[in-house]
């Protein structure tokens, strides 16, 4: 008996080489046991090292469509797929037909488990879904998956094609991959029982990275303080104790009942098909920011980092919007941001895409999400920002200059501010016009906060 341990459960160059040696050796299928290291029984380990085969001579050809499919079958989860794949290398030798026999039980099989890794990996192409961690040059991008199949190094390669501008990471129970814009990397997974939810997925990553650090080696002081993990590497002497939590106030209670809605309109909307514009689109974009904000900020439509990031106002509009939020006197993070729109129309140019304006279709289509968002939030304010967000908020087309500057009634009780789109700034043709369009900006947003400190007064 001849025992085979692989060095991986994708170990496809290994078992093609031992499988070689076997046929070359005259070695039939039932006098091989196949394992893969870690999984392997000590006796098979022993045996494997003991009875080594002989450098094999001479050589033979196998259907390049055999090759094909054994890189795929061997993916698939079946403890028993190198034995098989194997029997079938075998029986090839003698009938170079086989492959066509559908109704081979090996053959069968083996076509049946390729098509299961192939489903699989278009199914982690379509369902994996980035959540950045950091803003601006500390961003990195992860997404938490759980594959049937091991395909995560397989697929790798389609998300740094894919999104080969920014740095992501995608955690799995059995291999982490990782992209730093130059090459694709893997880590050992993350174990199923600390499987994040998508509010604890920062935390895990968090955690995750500061083990791949090994803070028990690592030195806190000389932390790089651009790692997105070193805040939470401690001495072991300075982990505090937890504290008992206290029972929620009425306030908090009813603060998390509105996060709650929320959060059951973030996941009822992730699977709005209300028109075509998702089946492009990486992900729906929804609304962002604290439940009970005063203040509600409508964009047009996600970008491209929007859409990968899955959050609002994230890439080059969102970075002025929150300078100019910051010389009005807004706290962003005490705004709800969101779009009237929640996906991400463009035109590809390459591998570039180029934003495409939302038609009338497509904003009514999508001007439910914005009036739930709104019946759940109550804001003081609405805040629209360009042409599509203030057809969305008052409901018809409401051109910008006539109407920006000054507060406007609302059905529901709130007011309503019109200015133009952050993008718009970023496309105007010389300085000194996009200086003064952003000094016209942030005077609009200092309308926005006058009235809210006029509330907060008023309360």
């Amino acid at each position: 008996m001849h025992f085979i341990t692989l060095d991986s459960e994708t170990d496809f160059e290994g078992w093609r080489k031992a499988a070689r040696g076997l046929v070359l050796h005259h070695v039939p299928p039932s006098e091989v046991k196949w394992s893969v290291q870690g999984n392997a029984p000590e006796l098979f380990e022993r045996s494997a090292t003991t009875s080594p085969l002989e450098a094999p001579q001479g050589r033979f050809n196998v259907p390049a469509k055999f090759i094909q499919l054994a890189q795929s079958a061997i993916l698939h989860r079946d403890g028993e797929r190198f034995a098989m794949l194997y029997r079938l290398l075998w029986r090839l030798r003698s009938n170079d037909e086989l492959l066509g026999v559908a109704t081979d039980p090996d053959v069968s099989r083996a076509q049946a488990m390729a098509k299961a890794v192939q489903r699989e990996q278009h199914r982690m192409q379509a369902s994996v879904r980035f959540r950045e961690i950091g803003r601006e040059q500390k961003a990195h991008f992860v997404a938490w998956f759980e594959p049937e199949h091991h395909i995560v190094e397989a697929t790798a390669p389609f998300f740094a094609r894919r999104f080969a501008d920014m740095p992501w990471s995608i955690l799995t129970p059995e291999v982490c991959a990782h992209w730093d814009g130059h090459v694709v990397s893997f880590t050992p997974g993350i174990s199923t029982a600390d499987a994040p939810s998508e509010d604890r997925l920062e935390e895990t990553w968090l955690r995750y990275r500061a083990s791949i650090l090994d803070p028990a080696r690592l030195k806190v002081d000389a932390a790089p303080r651009n790692l997105p993990e070193a805040s939470t590497i401690k001495p072991y002497a300075a982990i505090e104790p937890e504290q008992p939590q206290k029972r929620p106030e009425p306030a908090m209670k009813r603060k998390q009942a509105l996060a709650d809605s929320l959060e059951a309109l973030r996941e009822e909307a992730s699977h709005c098909r209300a028109c075509h514009l998702w089946k492009d689109a990486t992900q729906t974009v929804f609304g962002e920011g604290p439940p009970d904000a005063q203040i509600m900020l409508v964009g047009e439509q996600p970008g491209d980092k929007e859409d990968l990031a899955g959050k609002p106002f994230v890439g080059p509009a969102g970075q002025m919007l929150d300078r100019a939020l910051e010389h009005a006197g807004i706290d962003r993070n005490k705004t709800y941001v969101t779009n009237a729109v929640k996906h991400f129309k463009f035109v590809r140019r390459g591998k570039i895409r180029l934003h495409q304006k939302p038609s009338t279709a497509e904003i009514k289509a999508c001007r439910p999400w914005y009036e739930r968002e709104l019946a759940v939030i109550k804001p003081d304010l609405v805040v629209a920002m360009g042409a599509t967000a203030a057809q969305c908020v008052f409901g018809k087309i409401t051109p910008i200059n006539k109407n920006r500057g000054r507060l406007i009634d609302l059905n529901e009780g709130a007011k309503a501010l019109v200015t133009v789109h952050p993008s718009y700034l970023l496309r105007l043709p010389d300085e000194e016009t996009k200086a003064q369009e952003y000094e016209r900006f942030v005077s609009d947003l200092k309308i926005a906060a006058a009235f809210l400190r006029k509330s907060a007064r008023a309360a």
